[in-house]
């Protein structure tokens, strides 16, 4: 299985924000996310999911600890993907899957 993490792209964002990670636009995508990774590494993969759906996902190249949120001041990692991702066909249910968790990417085709 492909080992990573799923991202909640969030409605506030728009389908625009999910559509440009697979549309060739974008070169590379800077995610961030609360604390610390500690089960992910170079070479796995973001899962995307838009509207309890899993859309398709990216390959991480770099994790940059030590950032911080700049409104709360907790840490964060940013977490470099490049882009354009593995788009699905067709978007598989992912419902309750919110935020960001560690995915083993278990229902991708072919895992």
């Amino acid at each position: 299985m492909a080992q990573g993490i799923s991202k909640t792209i969030p409605q506030s964002a728009g389908r625009a924000a999910l559509e440009a990670l697979y549309d060739g636009s974008l070169a590379a995508f800077e995610f961030h996310i609360a604390g610390n990774l500690s089960k992910v590494a170079v070479g796995d993969w973001v899962y995307t999911i838009f509207g309890d759906q899993l859309h398709g996902r990216c390959r991480i190249t770099e994790l940059i600890g030590g950032a911080v949120n700049p409104c709360s001041g907790r840490p964060r990692t940013l977490v470099m993907v490049a882009c354009p991702g593995e788009r699905l066909a067709e978007p598989l249910p992912l419902k309750g899957h919110q935020g960001t968790r560690y995915y083993d990417g278990s229902n991708w085709p072919g895992a």
